[in-house]
């Protein structure tokens, strides 16, 4: 289940045909195409786009306001963060992980079996960073904290049928964060989708829609997984419907924040 990502590895997603928005799924298979912070609890193409909206996210993605440079920058910052088991921010950050997830389960240490139950693929966490470093990580802590309610829901596989070969639940996290990466594309010198100047409008106005973007990718991969009826080997084209999915709902002319998402009502604080 591991794949290579220039410094790393992570679950990876086919190339597959386009797939039907009534059965849009994803599954957890190697590749190079899945994985890599601080959350707010630390700090505080489509073609169906209008040509009124077209062209005001044209000037808007040539035309950043000092804040989106700002915001951006950070985000692109945190997205270079590699995770590093050495760091003792970083390993606190696995604690906190921890504890966020299993509050009443003492754990033993940062290489311990108790890490795959919570979906890593072996005693040590550390190494399925190396796909999507250490936002993916943040991410995880960000989701747990923020809706705690879905995500031991999600983690502990409640609700729907669920299959006899589920996905690992935080290897999965780690895919989605790296994911969301490549769909907003922010690396690049220049914009190159709507989705990227769509998301930098969002950006400016909270800094912290990245991690609320992940929460609803998590939610939405899981209900495809469960209307699907998925199993472990089909986790890449639930995966690939995932950010279909997404694409099209953060271009629809009301969605102005991540909260006005369609998806952002699977969602749940308590």
């Amino acid at each position: 289940m591991r794949a290579e990502r220039s410094h790393g590895y992570c679950v990876a997603i086919r190339t597959m045909p386009p797939c039907s928005i009534s059965r849009c799924s994803h599954a957890l298979v190697p590749s190079d195409d899945s994985t890599s912070g601080s959350p707010r609890w630390l700090g505080r193409s489509l073609s169906c786009v209008c040509i009124k909206r077209k062209g005001a996210y044209e000037r808007i993605g040539n035309n950043l306001t000092p804040i989106q440079v700002e915001r951006l920058q950070r985000l692109k910052h945190r997205m270079e963060v590699y995770f590093d088991a050495s760091r003792h921010e970083h390993q606190e950050a696995l604690r906190a992980l921890w504890s966020a997830t299993y509050p009443d389960q003492e754990l033993i240490g940062l290489i311990s079996d108790q890490w795959k139950q919570m979906g890593w693929q072996g005693r040590d966490p550390s190494t399925d960073f190396r796909g999507a470093g250490f936002i993916s990580l943040e991410n995880l802590l960000f989701f747990a904290k923020t809706f705690n309610a879905s995500f031991q829901k999600l983690l502990n596989k409640q609700g729907g049928k669920r299959s006899a070969w589920e996905y690992p639940f935080a290897v999965a996290g780690v895919n989605i964060t790296f994911m969301i990466m490549q769909m907003l594309d922010l690396q690049s010198s220049k914009p190159r989708t709507f989705i990227r100047t769509v998301f930098i409008q969002m950006l400016s106005e909270d800094e912290w829609a990245f991690d609320l973007l992940y929460c609803v990718a998590f939610m939405v991969m899981d209900k495809q997984w469960l209307d699907r009826n998925a199993s472990y080997m089909e986790f890449n084209e639930v995966l690939r419907c995932t950010r279909q999915q997404l694409e099209r709902e953060l271009l629809l002319d009301d969605v102005m924040r991540i909260e006005d998402m369609p998806s952002y009502s699977l969602l749940s604080q308590s």
